[in-house]
């Protein structure tokens, strides 16, 4: 499994929001400038994030967008799935039940799912709230003597 592109950056803007969470709407060109992601591919991002509840907008003068709650409300796995669908590794594990004809005698399926249940578990496990608190630990360490 690899996560594109879109995913990187989805979190990244949800990320950035956080950050600059002070109740107001932020801009989108705001966004794109700190970034350094363009404001054609965030408005192609932007909508996947709306669509799953994840973001508040407003047009206008003051228009912008804004997270929906607060950083401990987002899990990260979440925000990865809206914008990349299923993280399953491998195809045959993507619908509800599993259509692989070879499924029922394939030496490598319990394999596959112990992956995506790690996969699970740890993008699951984390929340917009962890990596706000990382980035603030980062933060304190930056000192020299």
């Amino acid at each position: 499994m690899k996560i594109s592109t879109k995913g990187r950056y989805a979190l990244r803007v949800m990320l950035d929001l956080a950050i600059h969470n002070t109740g107001e709407y932020i801009p989108l060109k705001e966004i794109s400038q700190r970034q350094n992601i363009t404001v054609k591919y965030l408005e192609q991002i932007i909508p996947h994030l709306k669509k799953a509840g994840y973001l508040k907008s407003t047009r206008g003068n003051s228009g912008g967008y804004r997270l929906a709650r607060e950083p401990e409300g987002y899990v990260i796995g979440d925000i990865l799935r809206a914008v990349e669908g299923n993280l399953a590794p491998v195809s045959c594990l993507e619908d509800e039940r599993n259509l692989c004809e070879m499924s029922d005698t394939c030496p490598t399926l319990e394999f596959w799912k112990g992956l995506e249940r790690a996969i699970s578990d740890y993008v699951d496990g984390v929340t917009l709230q962890d990596l706000l608190n990382q980035r603030h630990n980062l933060a304190g360490n930056d000192y020299s003597i």
